[in-house]
């Protein structure tokens, strides 16, 4: 069996390591894929982006995500089947469904509420260790009550706003590189009127800045910034060989206009 893995949870901590040792204890011969465990802390919609853009280079199996800003509260833990018939275990706060509609659409969903499937005493902060791990493998049916797909939690992702030679965007997150992926794909620009080559004047929250619309970085020279599609077809922000979110001043969240006129 396979199991991915994707969290908040960062590297410095045991975090990783001791649901990796639940996981192994209970079933010893799965082999579990770290997709990430740099999704920044609380930030629900990039996991959810990131487990659905990657969904499509991931075997068939189970897949454990947790970004749980509202652990220990009145969100519930759940099991997610989808079409292809992959299970999603995680949090009901918008993180898994994406993934799960990606994957075909949500067939089953169980509230993960039997306690002969979990640690105990559950930590009300740690239900990655005490409540996700250990259900893994568990049969659907086995785990709780069924739920009402439409009941689920599922997350508003901002759309684009598309005008003649101009678009209003939003930053969905950044990555290590400092790359700012946009909700945007390259039909939206191009339906505005740009293609590679084309200057664009950026709006940012503290200034404007010009940018070319390239297919890769070195299509620019070291410092420009650069409006490319990413390997996941999103337009996304850079600097080649440098850091975007610094030099743009641009965090997830905020709000970027495109100036398809010459600036």
């Amino acid at each position: 069996m396979f199991i991915t893995f994707l969290t908040d949870f960062g590297l410095q901590d045991d975090f990783v390591g001791t649901c990796h040792g639940v996981m192994k204890r209970i079933a010893p011969d799965v082999q579990i894929i770290d997709i990430t465990h740099g999704i920044e802390p609380h930030q629900v919609l990039q996991g959810a982006l990131v487990l659905a853009a990657t969904l499509q280079y991931m075997p068939v199996g189970v897949h454990l995500a947790v970004v749980d800003p509202g652990v220990g509260g009145a969100r519930r833990p759940v099991v997610l089947r989808d079409e292809e018939g992959r299970l999603y275990v995680g949090p009901d706060n918008g993180l898994l469904v994406p993934a799960a509609e990606a994957g075909g659409g949500i067939v089953a969903a169980h509230e993960l509420a039997n306690p002969e499937y979990a640690l105990q005493p559950v930590s009300r902060t740690f239900h990655g260790r005490d409540l996700f791990s250990p259900a893994l493998g568990v049969p659907l049916e086995d785990i709780g009550p069924p739920l009402d797909p439409e009941v689920l939690v599922r997350l508003g992702v901002p759309e684009p706003e598309i005008a003649p030679a101009r678009i209003g965007a939003s930053a969905l997150y950044v990555d290590r590189f400092g790359n700012v992926q946009l909700n945007l794909a390259a039909e939206h620009l191009a339906r505005a009127g740009a293609s590679p080559g084309t200057r664009v004047s950026l709006e940012l929250p503290d200034g404007t800045r010009t940018a070319v619309v390239a297919r890769t970085f070195a299509d620019v020279a070291p410092g420009d910034t650069v409006l490319y599609e990413d390997s996941y077809g999103n337009m996304a922000l850079a600097v080649s060989r440098g850091n975007a979110a610094e030099a743009l001043g641009l965090e997830a969240g905020q709000s970027v206009w495109i100036d398809l006129k010459s600036p």
